[in-house]
């Protein structure tokens, strides 16, 4: 099958391609109307551009996120990849906790498949850089291999889902194969932190994925709760072991729509996922030093 139009198309660029994934950019969106010119121009100049996944199949397969997938041709076919009413119930379960859809299509057979378009980033990894295990954060994942496995990574320890505000619960991929997350940050402002038996803090829920290798959890950022609620700091999130994190310095995760649109000021003036902990840690000493010293 012969596409016109599409990746000869000008307004069309490739940004990345990884395995049978093609990252697809529009330059600029021309579909606009005089009462939305304006703001079309400046989001072309700004970076805010619509993108899409294409995904080439050749026998193989791929777990898309549900609803993801806009058109499809040659000889693919659907499957729900749920096995009976408790694989259904299960993937109820790890979608309230991870905030992933409960069910994921596989796509599999011969033929091109596109997936909608979003003005969030799109990022493409392999888990063979991650030591075959990555752990995402919530809402990221978009596509990946059919042989990739997904697994509900728990944390550490209970006190790390309260006070860091992270979740109990997280999305894992395992395996063998290549995936795409949906980011609102580039991967061009992406830290790659690399840890040798080492330690990482941070102030916030700026990590994005981090190896399944590493131990997630919140600790004191100073030797004592006092120490840490004066310093201004209080809690962090603490990655230890040997792995590696992808780390977004740039906006918080609860920043949320202000925080996307304004995200340089949110990180100049701490404004991250943490800043409420962080506000109210003084008041709460006592509280949170008995849950402290209760979990660990």
């Amino acid at each position: 099958m012969v596409y016109q139009n599409l990746l000869d198309n000008s307004n069309i660029s490739v940004k990345s391609q990884l395995g049978g994934m093609q990252v697809i950019e529009y330059v600029k969106d021309i579909s606009v109307t005089p009462a939305s010119s304006k703001t079309e121009y400046y989001c072309a100049k700004m970076n805010v551009n619509k993108r899409q996944v294409m995904l080439t199949l050749n026998g193989n397969g791929y777990t898309v996120q549900s609803g993801a997938m806009q058109w499809m041709s040659s000889n693919i076919q659907m499957s729900s990849g749920v096995k009976g009413v408790g694989g259904f119930l299960g993937g109820m379960v790890k979608g309230a906790v991870t905030g992933e859809s409960a069910v994921k299509p596989i796509y599999s057979g011969y033929g091109t498949m596109m997936l909608e378009p979003t003005y969030r980033h799109i990022i493409l990894s392999d888990l063979s850089t991650w030591g075959g295990s990555v752990v995402l954060d919530d809402g990221l994942f978009l596509a990946c291999d059919n042989t990739v496995q997904q697994k509900v990574t728990a944390r550490s320890n209970l006190s790390s889902a309260v006070l860091g505000r992270e979740g109990l619960f997280n999305l894992s991929l395992n395996g063998a194969g290549v995936f795409a997350l949906e980011s609102i940050v580039p991967m061009e402002e992406l830290i790659e932190i690399n840890l040798q038996n080492d330690v990482m803090k941070i102030d916030g829920n700026m990590a994005v994925a981090w190896s399944g290798s590493l131990e997630f959890t919140v600790e004191k950022s100073g030797k004592s709760l006092l120490g840490s609620a004066v310093s201004g700091e209080g809690l962090v999130n603490v990655y230890r072991g040997t792995g590696k994190i992808w780390m977004a310095p740039v906006i918080g995760k609860y920043a949320g729509s202000a925080g996307e649109t304004n995200s340089s000021q949110n990180a100049s003036s701490g404004d991250t996922g943490s800043v409420a902990a962080r506000n109210d840690a003084a008041s709460k000493i006592e509280t949170v030093s008995k849950v402290l010293d209760f979990f660990n």
